[in-house]
């Protein structure tokens, strides 16, 4: 069978430069999105945006997700995967960098070109890592998902006193992102040095895998147990602090605690996937995340006070750090190689992205319909029973495609 990334397997002097690549690519795959979530009602008051229009700000990257999922494995294909990563980090730093100007087309176009590069790097570091790290796909899951995590609460956390505090701004708040996409570019340069361009595999071979895997059982569990946890994910992000606002938080208190729910959930987004390569299923993690979901939205919806919102946000946090850890995880464990692994990542993150990305423009629309964020919390704890359905078919110990 042809190579899938035509990339031969690193000698084990190149594989600290890849960690440390991977690392900085991690570093990017969430904050230019988590970072809006929390300048949301001061770009709707800016721009005049309603509830729905401003949401789209945290859907339109996942609608992006959707598509270029897609296309990911077949960039990886025919460039060679650490080739369409570089490329991938300059289409985020455009992105970025246009959203940054303040005009409203070039706002949401930078959103989308954000989504594009953010979507590509997202399918194809699973496959990274199972090609070089096949007998750590545990611990190196860990590494970046828990680098992902970081930066993504960081994102929400610094927003408000970047915009506010420091008077930058909410469009140079989104801009300053742009940095940390350069220094992710210089830590990726040496996987692109001598990468020749990747080979077609044959015509016939490709498409029966890509019919395969769309026909798989398991893969559709895989997929729609990422989705559920993706549309949870990002409807949190993008408005639980208007929701704090409601329960009677400051704006600022609010976009604390969204870095909060983020930042709780790091040490679990890291300790996940290891205990999820160790077992032979992942149900009991699968359990456990479910029941901190349910725990968090009952709080929120039935004893609204501070200490009880405070404990619900960390329980929805560590649930969200070992949901979206897990689901990354299983990309790489449900498939028997990197190939598999691949087009497992680009069918569970094309498919479950657009599933998530009714997320925030559909409870944008509850509110300005309902005007209460009580159908919101309502709707999520609906949604998590579907994460525990799912994510019970998605451990099960098997491979989407045979060998």
């Amino acid at each position: 069978m042809p190579s899938f990334n035509a990339e031969k397997k690193q000698p084990h002097s190149t594989h600290f430069f890849l960690i440390l690549g991977i690392i900085f690519v991690a570093f990017n795959l969430r904050p230019a999105i988590t970072s809006v979530g929390p300048l949301i009602p001061i770009i709707r008051e800016s721009t005049g945006m309603s509830n729905s229009m401003a949401g789209s700000l945290t859907t339109i990257p996942l609608l992006s997700f959707a598509v270029f999922s897609l296309l990911a494995p077949k960039l990886g294909l025919r460039f060679g995967n650490h080739i369409s990563i570089f490329f991938a980090l300059i289409i985020l730093g455009t992105g970025i960098l246009m959203r940054s100007t303040g005009i409203i087309a070039a706002i949401f176009i930078g959103t989308a070109l954000a989504g594009v590069g953010i979507a590509i790097c997202n399918v194809l570091l699973p496959g990274v890592v199972k090609f070089s790290f096949p007998k750590k796909v545990g611990l190196m899951t860990s590494i970046y998902t828990m680098c992902m995590g970081s930066f993504a609460s960081i994102g929400s956390g610094v927003s408000i006193p970047l915009s506010e505090s420091l008077g930058l701004g909410w469009e140079k708040a989104l801009g300053v992102w742009s940095v940390l996409t350069v220094l992710a570019l210089i830590a990726w340069t040496p996987q692109i040095r001598g990468k020749k361009e990747a080979k077609k595999p044959v015509k016939e071979n490709k498409t029966a895998f890509s019919q395969s895997i769309w026909s798989s059982t398991l893969a559709w569990h895989v997929t729609l147990f990422m989705g559920m946890q993706s549309f949870l994910f990002y409807c949190l992000i993008t408005w639980i602090p208007d929701v704090l606002q409601e329960l009677g938080m400051s704006l600022s208190a609010a976009g604390w605690m969204l870095f909060l729910l983020q930042l709780v959930g790091i040490p679990f987004s890291f300790t996940a996937p290891i205990l999820a390569d160790k077992l032979s299923n992942q149900k009991p993690i699968v359990i456990t995340i479910c029941t901190l979901y349910f725990l968090g939205f009952t709080g929120l919806l039935f004893i609204p006070n501070i200490a009880v919102i405070t404990i619900s946000v960390l329980f929805l946090g560590v649930a969200q750090g070992g949901a979206i850890s897990l689901a990354l995880t299983l990309l790489s464990l449900r498939a028997a190689n990197a190939r598999h692994a691949s087009l497992l990542s680009g069918m569970a993150q094309s498919f479950g992205y657009l599933l998530a990305a009714v997320g925030p423009v559909f409870m944008g629309f509850l509110y300005d319909t309902f005007h209460t964020w009580q159908p919101f919390l309502i709707v999520l704890s609906v949604v998590a029973m579907f994460i525990l359905w799912f994510g019970l078919k998605a451990a099960e110990d098997r491979y989407v495609l045979a060998e």
